[in-house]
């Protein structure tokens, strides 16, 4: 369905659930600890299921990035290649949960969401309650898109603030899975039973390495 008859449908008092689309989504997380791995399995059963159960619409496989942050989409392949299947008039609307999933980067956003819809596609953002194929959403996406930003800004400072402190402090910065030590009050303290492995195994691999010179 081309975006001119979307936006007169619409217009016309019907809801995007009510048009015969080609429906597709993105979902991604930033990291690949457990949790964030939950949540992404939570978010591609979410739109399979969502899309599958709206009787108007047509199903496509979604797009899916793992471990990727949303500041760049430079390394977002699955991001790019539905970027380029959009080209091929794969599907007419991607679901995505929030502009936050889609980009962190207002620019980026922007241009995308624009490139889509030159490709007549538009992108609604669930929790956010943007549906780009309407004409208003270019100022609201532009809002939340800056907002995003700089949470991403602000979250950075306080890592960084965080880490200054630590050095300033002479704190040990990471978790406590260091072999050989632990740590006491920010402090690496030597773990004597693991010490005595490591003491082993460099004496083994310095004999070793020796005979070879």
């Amino acid at each position: 369905m081309d975006l001119y008859n979307m936006r007169r449908e619409i217009t016309n008092g019907k809801s995007i659930y009510d048009l015969p689309l080609k429906v597709t989504y993105y979902a991604r997380v930033s990291s690949e600890k457990d949790e964030q791995k939950n949540s992404l399995s939570n978010q591609v059963f979410y739109f399979e299921n969502h899309i599958k159960e709206v009787s108007n619409w047509t199903y496509v496989d979604g797009y899916v990035d793992e471990g990727i942050s949303g500041t760049s989409v430079n390394k977002r392949d699955s991001f790019k290649r539905m970027i380029a299947d959009s080209k091929k008039g794969k599907f007419d609307l991607i679901l995505t949960k929030e502009v936050t999933r889609f980009a962190r980067n207002t620019l980026d956003s922007i241009s995308y969401t624009q490139k889509l819809l030159e490709n007549g596609v538009g992108v609604l953002f669930e929790s956010d309650s943007i549906n780009t194929i309407m004409p208003d959403s270019e100022l609201r996406l532009t809002i939340m898109a800056s907002v995003a930003q700089d949470e991403v800004r602000k979250l950075s400072e306080r890592v960084k603030f965080g880490f200054n402190r630590s050095i300033e402090k002479r704190r040990v910065l990471g978790n406590n899975n260091i072999f050989g030590y632990r740590k006491d009050k920010g402090k690496l303290v030597i773990h004597e039973e693991e010490a005595k492995m490591i003491r082993e195994l460099f004496e083994i691999y310095s004999t070793r390495r020796n005979g070879l010179l």
